[in-house]
C-alpha cells in the first residue's frame, strides 16, 4: 500500500496528470466548437434543400386539408396541447406535433402552423403542386391553372420562358433604378448643392447659364430613363397565372411579383442539388428581401468586409505607434505606468459604451463641426454629422487599439537587445534603428495584434448600432459615383443582420434557418480573414526569423 501511495506521489510530481488533464480541457474544446460549428452548418446550410410538399387531411367535418412543407416535429405532454390542429386522444399522456409551413401568408391567417399527429386522417405527396417564390408575402403553395397575358388565355406551357423574360426585365429595371437613375440623381444633388454656393457667395450671369445649361440636360436624361422605367413596368405586369389554393380558391398572380415556380415532389436528386446550388447563390450574392427573411445577404458580406478593412488601416499605425512609444521612447514612471493600466483596461470595457462615445464624439461633435466647416450648403441636412462607415471605423479602431497595442509592445519586448545596440554600433541612429531593424522583425507580432482586432470587431454589433449599421441600406457605400467611397454612408452588417433576423423578424420560425446560415457566414468571413493574416504572418516570421 506504501509502495503504491508513493508511486501515485511521484506520478503526481512528475506533473503527468496536468498534461493529461490539459489535453483533455484542449480536446473537450475542440469537440465543442466543432460541435457547435456543425449544428450551426446542419440547421444553416438545410435550409436551402427543397422540401416536399405535403397534403395534409385531418379529421373533422368537413375535413380540413392543408398544403405545405413539414419544417420541425416535436413530442410534447398533452397537458401543453390546447389547438394543435386537432383534438388529443383520450387518456394520452404525450402526443406527437408536426410543424407545417403552409405558406400563402397574404391568405392565411399563420405561416407555420402545429398538427398534432393523431388528428392527421391523410398524408400524402401530389406531385402537381407547386412551390411560388415570391418577392414579399413569402412562398405560395398550390397548383397553377392558367396563364394570360393582358387577361387573354395563352398556352399554360410558356411559364418557363415567360417566367425568364419576368426575370429579365425585372434585372433591368433594378439596373435602371439603382444604376443609371440613382447616378442621375446624385449628379442633380451635387449640381443643387453647387449652385447653392455659387449664390451664397455671389454667382456670375456666365456661370449661372452654365449650371442652368447642365441641370436642363440632367433633368432631361432623367425624364429619359424615367418614361423608359415606365414601360419596362407596363411591359413586366402583363403576364399573369391564375393560382389555385389545395382549398380551391383561385387568384392571379403576376409574374413580375415571382422568382421562381418549382414542383418539389417531382424533382430528382440531381434537381434538388442545382436547386440548391442556386438557393446558395442567391443567398450570397443577392439583395434581402421580405423584411430580410428572404433573397441573399450580400449588402451585409459588402459591408462586414469593408468594415473590417477600413478599421485595420486605421488600427495598426495607431496601435503600433502607441506600442512603440511605450517601448521604446516613454521613461519609466508613474505617467507610463499609468498608461499602461489604463490601456490594459480598456481593453475591458463593454462595447457599447464605445458606441455610446462613438455617437457623441464621433457623430455629433467632429461631424457636425465639419458640416458646419464644410458642408454647411447641404444643412439642416448633415452630410457626415450622421452615422455612417468612417464612424462605425473608427469606433472600431478604438475599441480593439488595446490588442494591437499590448501584441506589438510584446513583440518589441522580445527583440534582443544585442540586435539593438549591435545597429548602433555600426552608425544608425535611433530612429533608423527602429525603422530599418526592430519594427520589421516585430512585424509578427504586430500581425497577431491585428488578427485578435479583426476577430473581435467583425462580430460586434452593441456599437455600430449606434454609429452606422441599419436594417437595410439603399446603398452600398463603394459605388460609380465620385469620389467612389462614401464613407458617410450607413450600411449593412452580417452581425446586426442576424440580431435582426432573429429578434425583431414578424415571423420568427421562417427566420430561424436564415440565423443560422447567417451566423455559419459570419464565422466563415472571420476565419478567412483571420487564415490570411496569419499567412501574412507566418511568412514575415520565417523572412525575419523572430520567435514569438
Amino acid at each position: 500500500m506504501s509502495a503504491m501511495r508513493n508511486h501515485f506521489q511521484q506520478w503526481m510530481n512528475s506533473g503527468s496528470p496536468w498534461v493529461w488533464f490539459t489535453a483533455g480541457a484542449v480536446s473537450l474544446s475542440l469537440v465543442m466548437v466543432f460541435g457547435l460549428l456543425g449544428l450551426i452548418a446542419g440547421n444553416g446550410l438545410g435550409h436551402f434543400w427543397p422540401s416536399r410538399l405535403a397534403l395534409v387531411e385531418l379529421e373533422g367535418e368537413p375535413p380540413v386539408l392543408m398544403l405545405g412543407e413539414l419544417a420541425d416535429h416535436e413530442t410534447v405532454a398533452a397537458s401543453r396541447v390546447r389547438d394543435g390542429g386537432g383534438t388529443v386522444p383520450e387518456g394520452a399522456t404525450v402526443v406527437k406535433r408536426l410543424l407545417l409551413k403552409r405558406g400563402n401568408r397574404d391568405l392565411n391567417e399563420q405561416d407555420f402552423v402545429w398538427i398534432n399527429a393523431p388528428s392527421i386522417k391523410r398524408l400524402e405527396y401530389p406531385t402537381d403542386v407547386v412551390a411560388i417564390e415570391r418577392r414579399e408575402w413569402g412562398n405560395l403553395y398550390g397548383r397553377i391553372k392558367g396563364l394570360t397575358e393582358n387577361d387573354q388565355p395563352v398556352p399554360a406551357t410558356e411559364l418557363p420562358a415567360r417566367l425568364d423574360r419576368a426575370l429579365a426585365l425585372r434585372e433591368d429595371i433594378d439596373h435602371l433604378e439603382k444604376e443609371e437613375i440613382g447616378a442621375v440623381n446624385y449628379q442633380i444633388e451635387r449640381l443643387r448643392l453647387r449652385e447653392k454656393a455659387a449664390r451664397k457667395r455671389g454667382i456670375a450671369e456666365a456661370e449661372l447659364e452654365a449650371l442652368v445649361a447642365e441641370k436642363a440636360a440632367l433633368e432631361a436624361s432623367y425624364q429619359a430613363l424615367a418614361t423608359k422605367l415606365q414601360t419596362l413596368n407596363a411591359e413586366i405586369g402583363r403576364d399573369k397565372m391564375l393560382f389555385e389554393t389545395i382549398t380551391g380558391e383561385q387568384r392571379p398572380v403576376a409574374l413580375s411579383k415571382v422568382v421562381r415556380v418549382y414542383a418539389p415532389n417531382q424533382l430528382s436528386t440531381g434537381e434538388k442539388a442545382a436547386h440548391y446550388l442556386r438557393k446558395l447563390r442567391e443567398f450570397i450574392a443577392e439583395q434581402p428581401r421580405e423584411a430580410n427573411t428572404e433573397g441573399g445577404v450580400y449588402p451585409a458580406i459588402f459591408g462586414t468586409v469593408l468594415l473590417v478593412v477600413i478599421m485595420s488601416v486605421f488600427v495598426t499605425p495607431l496601435g503600433v505607434i502607441a506600442a512603440v512609444y511605450l517601448r521604446e521612447y516613454a521613461k519609466p514612471g508613474p505617467v507610463t505606468s499609468a498608461i499602461r493600466i489604463a490601456v490594459n483596461n480598456l481593453a475591458g470595457v463593454p462595447s457599447v459604451v464605445y458606441g455610446v462615445f462613438g455617437f457623441g464624439f464621433f457623430v455629433y461633435l467632429v461631424g457636425g463641426s465639419l458640416d458646419q466647416a464644410f458642408f454647411a450648403d447641404a444643412l439642416p441636412s448633415p452630410t457626415v454629422g450622421t452615422p455612417g462607415l468612417l464612424w462605425s471605423a473608427l469606433t472600431l479602431t478604438l475599441l480593439t487599439v488595446p490588442v494591437v497595442i499590448v501584441a506589438t509592445e510584446e513583440g518589441l519586448t522580445r527583440i534582443p537587445r544585442a540586435i539593438r545596440e549591435g545597429s548602433l554600433a555600426l552608425g544608425a541612429t535611433k530612429a533608423e534603428t527602429l525603422w530599418r531593424t526592430v519594427l520589421p522583425m516585430a512585424t509578427p507580432a504586430m500581425m497577431t495584434g491585428l488578427i485578435l482586432a479583426v476577430a473581435r470587431a467583425a462580430g460586434e454589433v452593441a456599437p455600430l448600432m449606434m454609429v452606422g449599421v441599419v436594417k437595410l441600406a439603399p446603398a452600398l457605400p463603394l459605388d460609380g459615383n465620385f469620389p467612389y467611397l462614401h464613407l458617410e454612408r450607413k450600411f449593412m452588417h452580417l452581425g446586426f443582420h442576424i440580431y435582426d433576423v432573429g429578434f425583431q423578424s414578424p415571423n420568427v420560425e421562417a427566420a430561424r434557418p436564415l440565423v443560422y446560415s447567417t451566423a455559419l457566414l459570419l464565422v466563415f468571413i472571420i476565419m478567412s480573414l483571420n487564415l490570411a493574416a496569419i499567412r501574412l504572418r507566418n511568412r514575415l516570421r520565417e523572412k525575419y526569423n523572430a520567435a514569438e
